[in-house]
């Protein structure tokens, strides 16, 4: 019920625009979120890099409502690469499809996300397509392969959702590819005809994804903070003879990460998904909805340091 109400909170713009000056409120956003500019982000990229961690960085905004709206996200996006290769930081970025234009038209949404693509493509980076609802699934997927893939093969990648009916037949498709997925496990609320409503079988169809994808994929990141799953990675790779530099481990910006520098010291790769912009709320919210138990500790350590003070 808590996780429901928080995924429906996450939609409601009124409520951000209320609360988005409050203190607390940005206390917690900033457990998640690196920030609302392109300088506090690479500061965080700078800070994990120095740990040995990778990134993605993904500037927040889903569906925008103009052309002009669209056009200026794909801006932003062309200059933080810019910036990522002028400070020669280890870092890629994400990309909604949404915030580049495709509620518009698809037209406009290929468009922008190719110059986005182009420009990486010239610093010899790579851009994520965040995975959005499942009523974008299909479109996302279409899109990338049949638009995207065959011009920026080294270049595009995609993300499945593991809460998803229909993922294992989306890893085949991409296995046959070959592409480079994120594998995670979803944060949005979805149908029982269209997602598993238990977590074990969310779990379950995560490590059978993963499975497959990590013996017959193309570099994929195993997106989960689960301590189980990250360790069957592990035993499944040495029972496979797959060695550390042919997938990554991918964790949250703030979410654990003491087993973020644990899996670096253990010699496996980590790259961690860095969100940054004033758009945070929805964010948010979704991150809250995974594991409620964050309001707990987020609140506990804000209360704490500022006794500090």
């Amino acid at each position: 019920m808590l996780r429901t109400g928080l995924l429906y909170l996450s939609r409601q713009q009124r409520i951000f625009n209320l609360i988005k000056n409050v203190g607390f409120a940005r206390k917690m956003a900033s457990r998640f979120v690196a920030g609302e500019t392109i300088a506090t982000a690479l500061d965080a990229v700078t800070q994990l890099n120095a740990k040995g961690i990778t990134a993605s960085l993904d500037l927040l905004g889903e569906s925008v409502h103009n052309e002009a709206e669209a056009r200026e996200t794909g801006r932003q996006y062309l200059e933080l690469l810019d910036r990522i290769a002028e400070r020669k930081l280890d870092a890629n970025v994400s990309v909604k499809l949404t915030a580049l234009g495709q509620d518009i038209s698809d037209e406009l949404g290929v468009e922008v996300v190719r110059e986005v693509l182009a420009r990486a493509k010239q610093y010899d980076s790579f851009v994520r397509l965040d995975m959005e609802s499942s009523a974008y699934t299909d479109r996302t997927l279409d899109t990338f392969e049949q638009r995207l893939f065959p011009d920026f093969p080294d270049t595009v990648g995609v993300v499945l959702q593991s809460a998803l009916r229909r993922t294992l037949d989306d890893v085949e498709r991409a296995n046959a590819l070959p592409c480079r997925v994120r594998i995670c496990k979803g944060a949005y609320l979805e149908p029982p005809d269209v997602a598993f409503p238990d977590k074990a079988d969310v779990d379950r169809n995560y490590v059978a994804a993963m499975h497959r994808l990590m013996e017959h994929g193309r570099y994929p990141g195993i997106a989960t903070h689960d301590e189980k799953i990250i360790a069957e990675a592990k035993r499944f790779a040495k029972e496979k003879g797959i060695a550390p530099d042919r997938f990554e481990f991918q964790m949250l910006y703030g979410v654990r990460r003491d087993l973020q520098e644990q899996v670096v010291r253990e010699g496996y790769r980590m790259r961690v998904y860095v969100p940054f912009g004033s758009q945070w709320y929805p964010y948010l919210m979704r991150r809250l909805a995974e594991r409620p138990a964050n309001i707990a500790f987020m609140a506990g350590n804000i209360v704490k340091e500022s006794f500090r003070r």
